[in-house]
């Protein structure tokens, strides 16, 4: 329960940073201090908010999770990789966390290979 609070709560925060339909025009200390804390909220996910293994099944599903959130998140940057392309506006956030979420997986695979 708890992770589907902080992963509404990440996804509101960071819908307020974006501002899509400028509903509202905050000064630029508002929007600094929502940015912020958008990313304190999404760093605790990441990093704080400890997963605990239980059973096989359990372990399955976790790891089915972090498959599928690789992946959607792959395909999200390399969508907005190719469409900042077209556009002549590419920024260069955009490969560089595509690289970085590709190299994290390979050494994670070649360090539970070795490990494991």
């Amino acid at each position: 329960m708890k992770e589907i609070i902080v992963g509404v709560t990440v996804v509101v925060l960071l819908v307020a940073v974006t501002n899509p339909f400028e509903i509202w025009m905050p000064d630029m200390f508002a929007m600094l201090l929502v940015a912020v804390l958008a990313a304190a909220v999404a760093l605790f996910a990441v990093f704080v908010l400890s997963e605990r293994g239980g059973d096989e099944r359990d372990v399955f599903h976790r790891m089915l999770a972090d498959r599928n959130a690789f992946l959607a998140g792959a395909g999200v940057l390399g969508v907005g990789i190719v469409i900042e392309s077209f556009r002549h506006a590419l920024d260069a956030w955009l490969p560089a966390a595509l690289g970085i979420m590709v190299i994290a997986k390979i050494v994670s695979l070649l360090y539970g290979r070795r490990r494991y």
